[in-house]
């Protein structure tokens, strides 16, 4: 039996196998983990489904080639025996996730961030600025975690959801509408997960970040 379903989803890379995508369905309301009061789980708000990339014709097969992770869409799913494809979509947000597993040389505001985060806080951050003296981006530092688990796995698998941050940055920050490039990396020599959100993808920040670490 063939059903459809629709709604506004968060572009991943699918953890299991290359030919296909994970989307992460984006919550009517925004749930935000970081906040100790909230007692929703991410894995409750966030439903994950995996989509092949190929399979598709003319105009729909180029726009799933072109998605990128991080991408936000408005998709309507085909169901056909449990398997979803893509049956329409529309690319809403273009910000793109980027995944740096083993960073070195890692610039002195992101370790700023972190000496500034008080004892026993897990999570710190701040905003960086140009030389015009106008944000360009939010960084966040988080405790690794002891253990076996691994937060930037987590947040590369969709495990924990970024759009929360995104939230907070379309909060608390004078930023453009530009599509955001948010830099996720692990560092080798440190003691936490950063998340740096260039607020302008194609801006001297996120070109830095990217000619720097990717």
């Amino acid at each position: 039996m063939e059903v459809t379903t629709a709604g506004r989803f968060r572009v991943y890379r699918s953890p299991r196998d290359g030919d296909e995508l994970l989307l992460l369905e984006l919550p009517d309301e925004r749930v935000d983990w970081t906040d100790p009061a909230v007692e929703t789980d991410a894995d409750d708000a966030y439903s994950p489904t995996y989509v092949p990339r190929t399979g598709y014709d003319g105009d729909l097969a180029a726009r799933v080639s072109a998605l990128e992770p991080g991408n936000e869409i408005e998709a309507t799913l085909r169901w056909d025996d449990g398997d979803p494809q893509f049956d329409e979509l529309s690319v809403r947000d273009r910000t793109r996730f980027r995944f740096v597993g083993a960073a070195t040389g890692l610039f002195e505001a992101a370790r700023e961030t972190w000496r500034a985060t008080g004892d026993g806080e897990a999570i710190g951050s701040r905003v960086t600025y140009g030389t015009d003296g106008d944000p360009n981006a939010v960084l966040y530092v988080f405790a690794k975690q002891p253990g076996a688990r691994d937060l930037f796995d987590e947040f590369g698998d969709g495990v924990v959801p970024v759009d929360p941050l995104l939230d907070r940055l379309d909060d608390e920050t004078d930023a453009p509408d530009a599509p955001r490039e948010v830099f996720v990396l692990r560092p080798l020599d440190e003691e936490f997960v950063l998340v740096a959100i260039a607020l302008d993808r194609e801006g001297l920040f996120a070109r830095t970040m990217r000619d720097t670490y990717c």
